[in-house]
């Protein structure tokens, strides 16, 4: 029962007491000649106290009544709760939940994207050049409109080269058109807080972020590095990938990952390869080539490992599930430890994808339960612009043309239905990324190259860095 009406419980049963006292004290003294008796006799004290207990019963009836009457007619809300059903009283109880959570986040930070949805509750205002917490003021992140600003890029796609993989820096290749970098995203109806490396930092003092997923996600972490220094050689920033064990295996061309760590405020930022977000066992331990069983239903390893180190993650899948990716990596399907489906068909694919995209969103709401100051995303897809054709059959995005296919996105919900479907009902949030970063065809990296001689083959998948990934952790840093 909510603590508002702990007063008017009290004072009903103050009120029953002393009725009941009433009673009992009559049932003891029914007879008419002892009543006489006590008042002839000089005990004109235990009438009188007797008379006094009456009024006041009757003084606190008429009170409470009253009390309920008005209650009625302002709605209170513990008559509210009382006379509801339970269908109702869900409702009412969800938005009381939501309300205990949006009081509970950090101290500088707007409120978290809600569930189900990108939408969510996001205080600010101006002060002193900052944008502040202030009154309440409903903003979906994901609604808005891409404006220019000479403010960006957020750092040199020549000078990041310490975190930025040459074959995604467009800086350094044949590329002639940047005009891509120069543009914000600006959501409707709520201002951004000003987005620079240091406020990130500070905004992460001793907390970790971590990124889950495929190269998408990679690009994302390789951003938020150059973000975070600044795009400046920074030999300060500690290698501590070992602690994750993020090291690279004997033969191998890269490590599983990688994690940094800036002791000015011991903020971690790591990414981690996890193409599925799912747990892959080898299916034959003897057989160097042998086939893998990916549990749907299981979350990737490294999550269950080193879960309880992270402060915010940001999770993300989508690009691998293919007939390709899973003829080339030797996957089979499995759920309840037995394997599933048949992985050669597009059908069983897509289902499977939305069975693990719920599967990680139920499992990580029942971590939640247990971490509830961690913050946990689910990233949607980042949208692909291959024309006339596929990256291996001849597909191109050439356009070099900033939001020639618009500017704004209107819609509340994701264009992501599965990944939007999935976090409802848990307090996994949506980070919705994929209409917005949808009108930023030109900001691929197309058929530029760092190579003298062109391959042929156009990258209409993965972005240019400075680019559009810096967007997708501008909306992350004003939700955590």
């Amino acid at each position: 029962m909510p603590a508002f009406s702990a007063p008017l419980l009290s004072l009903s049963l103050s009120a029953r007491a002393l009725n009941s006292g009433g009673v009992d004290r009559q049932r003891r003294s029914t007879a008419p000649h002892e009543q006489g008796l006590c008042c002839l006799t000089g005990m004109k004290g235990g009438c009188l106290h007797r008379l006094l207990v009456h009024k006041l019963c009757f003084g606190l009836v008429v009170l409470l009544t009253v009390l309920i009457v008005v209650l009625l007619l302002e709605g209170a809300p513990v008559l509210t709760i009382f006379s509801t059903t339970p269908g109702q009283l869900k409702v009412i109880s969800q938005g009381f939940l939501q309300q205990q959570e949006q009081e509970h986040l950090g101290d500088d930070g707007a409120t978290l994207a809600g569930s189900p949805g990108p939408a969510s509750m996001c205080r600010s205002h101006k002060r002193k050049g900052k944008v502040m917490n202030s009154n309440f003021l409903y903003c979906n992140y994901a609604k808005g409109k891409w404006i220019e600003d000479d403010k960006w890029p957020l750092y040199s796609g020549n000078e990041c080269k310490q975190w930025l993989s040459k074959m995604w820096a467009c800086r350094m290749m044949r590329r002639v058109h940047f005009s891509y970098e120069n543009y914000r995203w600006q959501p409707h109806g709520c201002e951004m807080p000003e987005f620079t490396g240091s406020n990130f930092l500070k905004r992460m003092r001793n907390r970790t972020l971590a990124f889950v997923g495929d190269s998408l996600g990679r690009q994302q972490f390789q951003s938020m590095m150059c973000i975070a220094t600044g795009g400046k050689y920074s030999p300060e920033v500690e290698d501590v990938g070992w602690k994750y064990g993020l090291v690279k295996a004997p033969g191998a061309l890269r490590p599983d990952g990688w994690a940094y760590r800036f002791p000015s405020t011991n903020t971690t930022i790591l990414f981690y390869w996890s193409a599925t977000l799912s747990e892959l066992e080898p299916l034959n331990t003897e057989d160097t080539v042998t086939r893998y069983a990916l549990h749907l239903d299981r979350p990737v390893t490294f999550l269950k490992k080193y879960l309880n180190y992270f402060d915010v993650l940001v999770l993300n899948t989508g690009h691998h599930w293919n007939r390709g990716k899973f003829n080339g990596n030797h996957w089979e399907l499995h759920a309840d430890g037995k394997p599933v489906g048949n992985g050669s068909r597009l059908a069983d694919l897509t289902r499977a994808k939305n069975l693990t995209l719920h599967s990680i969103a139920r499992w990580m709401d029942s971590e939640l339960a247990r971490h509830p100051k961690m913050k946990v995303f689910l990233r949607t897809i980042s949208p692909r612009h291959f024309v006339n054709g596929d990256w291996n059959t001849g597909g191109t995005c050439g356009n070099t043309i900033p939001l020639s296919n618009g500017s704004e996105i209107s819609q509340d919900h994701s264009i992501d239905i599965p990944a939007e479907n999935a976090v409802k009902g848990t307090r996994v949030k949506l980070l919705d990324i994929t209409a917005i970063s949808k009108l930023r065809d030109e900001g691929h990296i197309s058929n530029s190259s760092f190579k003298k001689a062109s391959t042929g083959i156009n990258d209409c998948l993965h972005w240019c860095l400075p680019g559009i990934p810096d967007m997708w952790n501008e909306l992350l840093f004003v939700q955590i």
